[in-house]
């Protein structure tokens, strides 16, 4: 029998089952469209408490708008069933993909763990904390694409008949310490939960296992996360600090929010030179679209199995579990402090183990337990060893990187790495990891930026291998660029890079040889009359000649800067690839009449010309100097100029102008 909830969505298919609720394919019956329906166990429809939450929940994560973010498109309550409608993901998910492949390579894991990060930043940048990061909340779609889904259901299933400071929900693998002791749920528990999901991609495996899961949440608290270079020989530095700093116990030292740790990824990716690969879709995923929506039979709605409250879920670190924060209590002390002291009697042991005791301890195994015990103290006081952590010194300068180690005891071994994003002279990374522990004296080696590739000097005349060679230790690309001629460089050999020698570029970038082709064939010299003086050189330097001479002389048929004629003339092959040319000087007189007398004088003065005003005899008047008192006057406007606009004169030419009368 078909199942519609809300008279609107058809549930068909299974898709996935777990302790809390079950994944189904469904159909959205007005808008035509397949979604993906997420009923939860029956026992949370009777729960009011848990109801309010789940709407409320599920309102807030239906306001995220996010490329990587699974959309919610709804919420209901029918009759004993709670669901949530969503977008639905064809492909996998990240579990999937972590069984099919083991481990992850360091470009790919980053790789996911950046659009991970990207939608968790768009949740915590809205005041919205996920609380339960996992492989199985990381969809990855056919393309590729990554989604992150089932924000705020943790925190609605915390309402449910229970109390957040008496219960622990969540994935025991994932939770960050402050859930385990607190039940605090902050930006700072989902970068935790997200540097352990990168671990695992790393390494295959998450850090804790044990043999149950409050065993497994204790290691939270108790124990640092280690480098997964330590399970995984290879894994860079930089990666490695990256998730110690992401998995810090303390809170205050962990990147604040999923926007900081997105910010330390980008560093750590451009220092490490990892590139942003396509993220796989696994074949067998959680949420897998069919061909046809006639696949997949309509199915009724089973209730889930109802468990006991406190122990939901499977067992094992990938289900979201409820336990009792109040059961830890007893975990505490054989946690804390694996070997009891020397001084601790063995009445210590709680009353129901010592009921359980079938054998007497003879006396004198205490003894030696006892003398053991001072035994190890005293080593560990007076003979043992103390180890030293290694300091964080990543962004520091070089200097006061090696500074801080040797401070330590500690020897500094430098080691330099081209960085297209870390200023020179900047610590990229550290091995052993920054806060490892090691013996007095162990070599930490730093990995100091020697800032982005430069273009290496070449000096003309240098071997094609001798460029090849200094551009690839540089980290850029040799290419061959097309060959010039060039009289003083021996053909074959290296004439110039490009771009020039000194100038930054990404790693990776092109650098152009250019040879020397020697000196240029003889050609018969061109004709380059009429030609400015530069465009004449080029024309000359083409045809192979480098030797040119420029004179100057007066030629009234040819504007000033323009070539007159060339010596040899053209058509010649001068063997000393010598030419002259001989180029105008001529000035062109420009247009006075109408300008006022002072204006004309500061314009011809610019062009090297002269200015007389009158000199002419006029019918009727004597002189034509204009007459009268404003003779002489500057603000005189022109109104005849000898020669006229347009002529060619010689440098030094007196212009003569004539003023208007009545002025």
């Amino acid at each position: 029998m078909a199942t519609l909830l809300e008279q609107r969505y058809r549930v068909d298919a299974p898709l996935a089952r777990g302790g809390m609720s079950a994944v189904y394919r469904g159909m959205d019956m007005r808008l035509e469209r397949p979604v993906a329906i997420k009923v939860m166990d029956q026992r949370f429809a009777e729960d009011r408490s848990f109801v309010d939450r789940f709407e409320r929940e599920a309102r807030a994560a239906a306001s995220l708008h996010h490329p990587n973010v699974i959309a919610v498109h709804d919420q209901g309550l029918d009759g004993d069933h709670v669901f949530l409608v969503m977008e639905l993901v064809d492909g996998g998910t990240l579990r999937d993909l972590l069984t099919e492949r083991g481990r992850l390579t360091v470009p790919l894991a980053l790789s996911v763990l950046e659009p991970v990060l990207s939608a968790l930043a768009a949740a915590h940048k809205a005041g919205l904390v996920h609380r339960d990061v996992k492989p199985e909340n990381v969809l990855i779609g056919r393309q590729g694409t990554v989604k992150v889904g089932d924000f705020g259901l943790v925190k609605a299933m915390a309402s449910a008949g229970t109390t957040s400071n008496s219960v622990i929900l969540g994935t025991v693998a994932y939770l960050s310490p402050e859930q385990v002791t607190t039940g605090a749920t902050t930006a700072s528990g989902d970068v935790y939960s997200a540097g352990i999901l990168l671990f695992e991609m790393l390494t295959g495996v998450p850090p804790y296992t044990g043999d149950t899961a409050l065993s497994v949440a204790w290691r939270h608290v108790n124990d640092d996360v280690p480098p997964p270079s330590r399970l995984v020989p290879g894994i860079p530095p930089a990666v490695d600090e990256l998730v110690l700093r992401a998995t810090r116990r303390d809170p205050a030292m962990r990147p604040q929010d999923a926007a900081a740790f997105l910010h330390e990824l980008e560093q750590v990716r451009a220092a490490t030179g990892s590139p942003v690969v396509a993220v796989p879709s696994s074949g067998h995923g959680e949420q897998t679209m069919p061909a046809t929506p006639q696949d997949f039979p309509t199915v009724q709605v089973r209730p889930l199995t109802a468990r006991n409250p406190v122990t939901v879920g499977g067992p094992g670190p990938k289900g979201t579990r409820a336990m009792l924060r109040s059961d830890l209590d007893g975990m505490a002390r054989p946690l804390v402090q694996r070997d009891p002291p020397p001084s601790s009697p063995p009445t210590t042991l709680p009353p129901q183990s010592r009921r359980k005791r079938r054998f007497p301890v003879p006396i004198w195994a205490i003894v030696v337990v006892f003398i053991g015990g001072l035994v190890a103290v005293g080593f560990f006081m007076f003979g043992g060893e103390k180890l030293i952590a290694v300091p964080t010194v990543i962004g520091k300068d070089n200097g006061t990187a090696v500074q801080a180690v040797q401070d330590l005891g500690l020897q500094p071994n430098v080691q330099k790495q081209r960085s297209d994003t870390v200023s020179k002279n900047k610590v990229i990374g550290s091995q052993p990891a920054a806060g490892s522990q090691v013996k007095k004296g162990s070599t930490v080696t730093l990995t100091v930026s020697d800032g982005p590739p430069t273009v290496p000097n070449i000096a003309p005349g240098a071997t094609k291998d001798t460029a090849t060679q200094a551009i690839k230790e540089q980290g850029l690309v040799p290419i061959d660029g097309d060959g010039q001629y060039d009289d003083r460089v021996a053909a074959g050999t290296v004439l110039q890079l490009t771009p020039s020698p000194g100038t930054q570029l990404q790693s990776g970038g092109k650098v152009e040889i250019v040879l020397s082709k020697g000196p240029a064939p003889l050609q018969p010299l061109p004709d380059v009359r009429g030609k400015t003086v530069d465009d004449a050189k080029r024309t000359l330097n083409g045809a192979g000649y480098a030797n040119i001479v420029v004179q100057t002389t007066f030629d009234p048929q040819t504007d000033g800067g323009k070539v007159i004629s060339t010596d040899p003339t053209a058509g010649n092959t001068p063997q000393d690839k010598k030419v002259t040319l001989l180029v105008s000087n001529a000035v062109n007189v420009p247009q006075l009449v109408g300008m006022r007398i002072g204006d004309a004088r500061e314009l011809l003065k610019g062009l090297g010309l002269q200015l007389k005003v009158g000199g002419f005899d006029f019918p009727g008047g004597g002189g034509g100097g204009g007459g009268g008192r404003g003779r002489d006057r500057d603000d005189r406007q022109i109104v005849f100029q000898d020669p006229g606009a347009g002529n060619r004169v010689s440098k030094g030419t007196t212009i003569q102008v004539v003023p208007g009368f009545g002025f």
